[in-house]
């Protein structure tokens, strides 16, 4: 089926429907988005038990902190919309569900980039340095940046 056949069927479908497949989407694309997050909240909460990681610096428990805060919330973000969704779709409240769970998936997406951005940086810096760090976080914020926001928003256009 064209991308021109999918636009003619959905905009055939009923509204109800329409929203109800809708969030059913939304939801199947929580499912990989929290995948991704579960592992690195894991990684995340094992390594303080380390010794290496007693071994470090301020500099370095608080980027470990700030991780952990950003998976954190990407983690609540993420999770919201199945929360919104258990609590207000039999009140027929799907659009709602699905605008502002949109919104907060595109935050909890971006707090999850951050969150491996500065588990990179981490990385590189106990690892090998202050050059490392920079040398792997640079790169992984405009990955992320570009693949995950800036590139779907100018096929928007």
């Amino acid at each position: 089926m064209t991308d021109a056949d999918q636009q003619q069927h959905h905009h055939d479908e009923p509204e109800h429907k329409r929203l109800t497949r809708n969030v059913a989407e939304l939801l199947g694309e929580l499912r990989v988005a929290q995948a991704g997050v579960q592992i690195l909240f894991g990684f995340l909460l094992a390594v303080v038990f380390t010794q290496t990681f007693q071994d470090i610096g301020t500099f370095e428990k608080s980027l470990h902190l700030v991780a952990v805060v950003l998976a954190v919330l990407s983690t609540a973000l993420l999770s919201a919309p199945a929360a919104w969704h258990r609590v207000l779709f039999r009140a027929g409240r799907r659009y709602e569900i699905l605008r502002r769970g949109n919104r907060l998936v595109l935050a909890g997406l971006g707090c999850l980039a951050c969150a491996v951005m500065v588990t990179v940086a981490l990385i590189g810096k106990v690892v090998f340095g202050t050059v490392a760090m920079i040398l792997l976080a640079v790169p992984a914020a405009v990955a992320f940046s570009y693949l995950w926001f800036i590139a779907p928003w100018r096929l928007r256009r």
